[in-house]
């Protein structure tokens, strides 16, 4: 057999070289000439090819075709990883032209799979996704074909350059064959993602990461990260057991990364603020998690006027007992990761939030706490110096947070007090922005804090009604907040207006909900100030049915605006209706001279 001759082993210290001179040397190439090892790795591989041709004749056929193979499928790379993506897409063609009649043997099928993902690699940098799928598609079908129909742990490409004695063992054959088959799987993740197909995209990055951890194929940080952000995915599903799982996965990896050292101590500061930044995303991921959790609870349990339904909460609490106990063990065994140590870490980690909906004050403010410490640490990396709007995002949650909480606050006193919390850390924050540059982040606020005014405004009033009938220090009260309410709705509605400080005939999508919202609070706020001042009263209740009637005549212009406000018109048109009369008798009361 042509191995047998000198010039095979010559060969093979080449193919080695080249390899080594790809995967390793490369690191170390200066920028100015970042490929000269691709390069020379480039020229052994040449030359491998021509010492094969030459001992073609005398060679069996089908070994020199897969051995031709190997190098255009190591070609193929090099040109790719030069971004010469013509000459690569070539070679791997040549690849796995030459391999299509054996590429379900053992010593064939992991090359062609490898040489499948890197063409569906390359047509998607190419933008041509559809293609890219059929490749990836196709390395798949191959893939579940064979362990099928064979299922032995097949040779790895490097191994038709090797002596007997190099060759490799099964087990680690079996182990870079499923690394190869996992590529599939993660590059199929993203197509499908493109592709928006985002369930089954979902579905394959989670195998991926499966794989991943079984195989010891992964960096840390890039699992971590991977895995939070398909928590996130679940998230939006409503699968708060399976969106756990894979942050409880993701800050155990993560772990990970921190314990290993940099070779270069001194170039490590800005690894260090990687992990940092990493390590803040992942606490954020949880902070979103904590605030679904409860804010989809709190659909669940509110009744027409947003408050406790105390007959669904018992409702829930009885159904949440019979079916405890059947449904965690079973669901929880369809989405476990890794090995039995990383899964005792990960449960550890799951026991201390909990992924079912929170029934009562007790149980949401556990989930609070562990989402409120999760803000604070993802606080230390993004401060305000250098990450405004990710800062203002990260308080932007935690005032949802208590908002969400003071839902399930039986006790108005301590209600109020949650969403002071809120304004203190809102306005300081919206006080140092600038509107100019932070438009929208400067809006959000402006609104946010109008309507915690507008709910402290309310909660006083209930708390005066309960008390039969409200004292002067109370009236004081209601009216500073109905104020503030006010103040914070102008600045919102001011912000719409062009640079004449004219409001827009009508109004973008975007803003024509809280822009409706605002005027028809505006109007209710004013409504609620008490005075003793007939005059001042009369003045208020006329400014309040300018700003009903201006919800009312805007969708009587603009029709298609009455879907986004159909209760607060329906509550506009009743006020204009009631209030002129009312006006009427105080106008009486006051006689001739209003």
């Amino acid at each position: 057999m042509a191995a047998a001759g000198g010039w095979w082993a010559e060969a093979c210290e080449k193919f080695r070289s080249a390899r080594t001179l790809s995967a390793v040397e490369s690191r170390k190439d200066p920028e100015s000439e970042p490929y000269r090892s691709k390069y020379s790795a480039r020229a052994l591989l040449q030359e491998v090819k021509q010492q094969l041709s030459a001992a073609e004749e005398g060679g069996e056929a089908r070994l020199l075709a897969v051995r031709r193979a190997v190098l255009e499928y190591e070609l193929g790379v090099n040109h790719t990883d030069t971004e010469e993506l013509s000459a690569g897409e070539e070679h791997l063609q040549r690849c796995t032209q030459l391999l299509q009649p054996h590429r379900l043997s053992p010593d064939c099928v992991s090359l062609y799979i490898q040489a499948q993902n890197n063409l569906g690699i390359l047509w998607s940098e190419r933008d041509e996704i559809k293609t890219a799928q059929t490749y990836l598609e196709s390395a798949e079908a191959l893939y579940n074909q064979y362990m099928k129909e064979d299922g032995n742990p097949p040779l790895d490409p490097s191994e038709h350059f090797m002596s007997e004695e190099e060759k490799l063992t099964d087990q680690e054959r079996s182990k870079r064959f499923e690394k190869a088959y996992t590529h599939t799987l993660y590059y199929l993740a993203q197509i499908y993602q493109h592709l928006e197909m985002t369930e089954k995209a979902a579905q394959y990055c989670h195998t991926t990461l499966k794989r991943q951890l079984e195989y010891c194929g992964y960096y840390p940080v890039e699992w971590a990260l991977n895995a939070a952000t398909l928590s996130q995915y679940y998230l939006s599903k409503q699968c708060f057991m399976e969106s756990r799982h894979c942050l409880a996965a993701a800050s155990v990896i993560f772990s990970q990364a921190g314990q290993v050292p940099s070779a270069e101590d001194n170039e490590n500061e800005q690894d260090q603020q990687d992990l940092r930044q990493r390590k803040a995303e992942i606490a954020r991921c949880w902070i979103k998690y904590c605030l679904n959790l409860l804010q989809s609870a709190r659909k669940l349990l509110e009744d027409d006027i947003g408050e406790m339904d105390l007959f669904k909460q018992m409702q829930l609490k009885a159904q949440r007992r019979i079916e405890e106990d059947e449904n965690e063990n079973d669901r929880k065994k369809a989405v476990l990761f890794g090995t039995s140590d990383i899964c005792d870490s990960v449960l550890a980690m799951e026991e201390k939030v909990s992924s079912v909906y929170p029934l009562d004050f007790q149980e949401a403010r556990e989930i609070f706490l562990v989402g409120q410490n999760y803000v604070q640490e993802a606080k230390e990396f993004f401060q305000v110096d250098g990450y405004v709007t990710d800062h203002i995002e990260i308080v932007q949650d935690h005032s949802a947070l208590f908002k969400v909480l003071a839902f399930f606050e039986e006790d108005y006193e301590r209600r109020c007090k949650m969403h002071k919390r809120r304004i203190d850390m809102l306005e300081p924050i919206y006080a140092d922005l600038n509107p100019q540059y932070y438009l929208l982040i400067s809006r959000q606020l402006q609104f946010e804090l109008a309507e915690t005014y507008y709910e402290m405004m309310d909660l006083k009033v209930s708390i005066g009604n309960r008390l039969e009938g409200l004292d002067s220090h109370t009236i004081k009260k209601v009216n500073s907040l109905a104020q503030l309410a006010i103040k914070y709705y102008e600045l919102f509605l001011d912000s719409l207006r062009d640079p004449d400080k004219v409001f827009p005939e009508e109004l973008d999508e975007d803003v024509l909900r809280p822009a409706m919202v605002a005027k028809f609070h505006i109007a209710r706020l004013y409504s609620k100030l008490i005075t003793s001042d007939s005059k001042k009263q009369l003045e208020n209740m006329q400014t309040s049915l300018e700003y009903y009637t201006f919800l009312i005549d805007y969708c009587e212009k603009h029709p298609d605006a009455v879907r986004v406000v159909e209760t607060e018109l329906e509550l506009s048109k009743e006020m204009v209706g009631l209030l002129p009369a009312r006006m009427e008798r105080l106008r009486a009361k006051l006689g001739p001279f209003v």
